[in-house]
């Protein structure tokens, strides 16, 4: 019963690995956006000045949102990568043979 499972589980480690990297760079995404879209409705609640503060450095916010995204991205990438380097050594490593 226990082969089974862990050959199951073997096949399964790198799907699992693929959709924990998708949900975790789109997570991210969307805190961002909530985070900017929070600010710049923060700062429509001022008047007209806070609209005017808010609609002119959008485009930094805009730039801002990209790089931070993709830094996001690039880092859970990475830690993807490494995971399946681990998981892949401990896998064709076996110790004593």
């Amino acid at each position: 019963m226990v082969v089974p499972i862990e050959i199951i589980s073997f096949f399964l480690k790198p799907v699992s690995h693929s959709i924990r990297l998708f949900a975790n760079m789109l997570a991210g995404h969307i805190a961002l956006k909530k985070c900017f879209a929070s600010f710049i409705g923060m700062l429509g609640a001022i008047g007209f000045v806070g609209w005017i503060g808010a609609v002119l450095p959008l485009g930094l916010t805009i730039r801002a949102d990209r790089a931070l995204s993709c830094w996001f991205a690039f880092l859970q990438a990475y830690v993807f990568a490494i995971l399946t380097l681990h998981l892949s050594q401990r896998c064709l490593i076996h110790p004593g043979h």
